[in-house]
């Protein structure tokens, strides 16, 4: 199949040059900012422009960081720019970073779920630049799941944490550029935004349908498979089950070390769901959770994207682990505190209170979601 020519402006910088020029630019990125012959945007800006100020979400601005590692300030060694952390003790730019930069330049790749931190390390220095009054350049890249299809829940924004600030899906089927436009009008920004299209993408096309080339968002999404059921299998983060990090098919795997695999297997695959196999496995984590043991459970296969529903494919998972080994399964709790990590995730307290099954979970959001479509319309970019 002919992959479709997609380019972002970093191919063509001419396009916002007089935005640039004679500018201290403040640049928001990391390895997946790269232009269509893979040289960092990093070091495209800092040859054309005066790159006064990096900043850097989690996972840092070259990818050397492990999900939820704090970082530092510290200087980039290519550069010699200074890099501030916007993922240390703050989320949010102080003003000393934004005494950094006149304009602020956003360019990496999400993944297309709410769940990603990148989504809401850009609205935070969106909401910061228009209180100080500063110019704000979106670059906008694929959504690498397509833009046609929205899945999941709707965040209850009684849960609103770093992991889901506002009532969007779990799969949102939004462009980052698309998302800055919706978030500066659902937030109420007085800011000046330009969003900078893509050229040559449709909202049916997923990433690996185009010549984009993928370069992983984060280290535990190693492909655009991996990005795909991490919209369905990413609430076990909030639970003593092991999500697959640490293996090498983060995501895919699902398995604990007390899980019956093959009888897990027959009761899911059972259900028929569109688009989905449950394939049993075993796996042993390097790292993270039951790392060094033998786990058993699934790997979630995706047969036809076109019909595939992961998120529900995740949520009947989590139904069939908790009604099968109820005495070992267990939700872990945020911090300290009382609050399940789920409610996060899953942006309703329902499920994992008892009061709702996976079934009515999924019922209750389907209006919800097409209305959250409907809604966001407005902001799309691409037909």
């Amino acid at each position: 199949m002919r992959k479709a020519r997609v380019r972002s402006r970093l191919y063509r910088m001419g396009d916002v040059d007089h935005s640039l020029t004679g500018k201290r630019v403040g640049l928001m990125t990391n390895p997946t900012g790269v232009d269509h012959a893979f040289r960092p945007g990093i070091d495209i800006m800092n040859g054309r422009y005066h790159l006064s100020a990096l900043f850097a979400c989690e996972h840092g601005v070259r990818g050397n960081l492990q999900a939820g590692d704090r970082l530092e300030t510290y200087v980039d060694g290519v550069t010699g720019v200074t890099v501030h952390s916007c993922y240390g003790d703050s989320h949010r730019l102080s003003a000393e970073m934004l005494d950094a930069f006149d304009v602020f330049v956003f360019d990496m790749q999400d993944a297309g779920a709410r769940f990603y931190t990148y989504l809401y390390s850009l609205s935070y220095a969106m909401e910061a630049c228009a209180e100080a009054g500063k110019p704000v350049i979106v670059l906008d890249r694929v959504n690498p799941l397509g833009g046609a299809v929205a899945q999941g829940t709707i965040l209850d924004e009684r849960f609103s944490s770093f992991v889901g600030l506002y009532a969007m899906p779990s799969r949102h089927g939004l462009t980052i550029g698309e998302y800055a436009l919706w978030i500066k009008d659902a937030l109420r920004l007085s800011l000046d935004l330009t969003v900078v299209p893509l050229t040559g993408w449709r909202r049916s096309l997923y990433m690996d349908e185009t010549d984009a080339a993928w370069i992983a968002p984060s280290p535990n999404l190693p492909t655009p498979r991996a990005a795909l059921v991490f919209t369905g299998t990413c609430i076990f983060e909030a639970t003593n089950v092991s999500e697959g990090r640490g293996t090498t098919l983060p995501f895919e795997f699902v398995g604990a070390p007390w899980i019956d695999g093959q009888g897990l297997a027959a009761r899911l695959n059972a259900l028929a769901l569109p688009g989905i196999h449950f394939r049993p496995a075993c796996f042993t984590p390097m790292f993270h959770k039951h790392a060094g043991e033998i786990c058993e459970g699934v790997q979630v296969h995706i047969t036809d994207r076109a019909i595939a529903s992961p998120f529900e494919a995740g949520l009947y998972l989590m139904e069939a682990i908790w009604a099968m080994h109820g005495d070992c399964f267990a939700f872990l709790k945020r911090g300290d505190t009382e609050q399940m990590k789920l409610e996060l995730l899953l942006g309703d307290d329902a499920f994992g209170a008892g009061r709702m099954d996976a079934r009515g979970i999924i019922e209750k959001h389907k209006p919800l979601v097409a209305d959250f479509q409907r809604r966001t319309t407005a902001y799309r970019l691409y037909e």
